[in-house]
């Protein structure tokens, strides 16, 4: 029998205030408090603090800080892991950057890579220029930020080398039908329990977001999923399960890698 147990993981699709770091993070740890205690990995929003703002000044040095202070205190708090996406300011830099904080104060990031041109996000941002694969609990996790969804060599999981997809997002339901059937294709291909965790409400450009929330099967079936309004979705992830599916179905081996 494996040693691995299952992962119990929370996505919460929430409302975010528009490029207010305080008012976001007060709201947030009231929506969490019903999470204490039961889970293992609670996963936010892309730019969970400010929305997905082109303005990343916006946040001040000292509200980076108090934002990763917040991440740590709520993991310790919890006994979870916390993460999702924030504006991060590094060496005069400015990044869309994945944290992740476990109960111990582990902190590893990952720097998105396909900026958002369409909107303008590479005149403001600095792309990231590597994958990272967080092991957590016997678990091997690749995280990826929404504009990453599109490009399928992005996750492209060679042997088998992550076992959760996990996408964090500001996806506008004038793209709702791209983010839904594009976390399924994932899930597919890369034979993971895919993760995609969504906004909803308008930002400050008065776009909409429909959320969409969900936590895909490793063939693409969904096991828990959010309509479009604020809702914390919660499933448990059984790693002997993925890799039975894996071992029937061993297409993972077949991967070609091109370029």
């Amino acid at each position: 029998m494996s040693k691995v147990a299952d992962l119990r993981v929370a996505a919460v699709q929430s409302n975010i205030i528009w490029q207010n770091v305080d008012g976001n993070l007060a709201y947030l740890s009231n929506l969490l408090s019903p999470l204490s205690g039961s889970t293992d990995i609670i996963v936010l929003p892309e730019m969970f603090s400010t929305g997905f703002t082109m303005n990343p000044s916006v946040v001040t040095a000292n509200e980076q800080e108090i934002t990763l202070l917040w991440m740590k205190n709520m993991a310790a708090d919890f006994s979870s892991a916390v993460c999702g996406s924030i504006v991060f300011c590094e060496k005069e830099k400015y990044y869309n950057r994945f944290i992740w904080v476990d109960e111990n104060g582990n902190y590893s990031f990952y720097d998105k890579q396909h900026l958002f041109s369409f909107a303008g996000e590479h005149l403001h941002y600095t792309s990231g220029n590597e994958k990272i694969v967080i092991k957590y609990k016997g678990w091997r996790i690749l995280p990826q930020i929404c504009y990453d969804l599109r490009f399928s060599e992005s996750s492209m999981n060679v042997l088998g080398h992550y076992d959760i997809l996990l996408y964090v997002a500001n996806f506008p339901s004038s793209r709702q039908y791209a983010w839904d059937h594009l976390l399924i294709a994932r899930a597919i291909e890369n034979q993971s329990y895919t993760i995609g965790v969504n906004r909803v409400g308008k930002d400050g450009n008065n776009h909409d977001y429909g959320g969409g929330s969900v936590i895909l099967s490793y063939d693409g079936i969904p096991l828990s999923t959010a309509g479009k309004e604020e809702q914390i979705i919660t499933y448990s992830l059984c790693f002997d399960d993925q890799m039975a599916f894996r071992e029937q179905f061993p297409f993972l081996r077949d991967i070609k890698v091109f370029g």
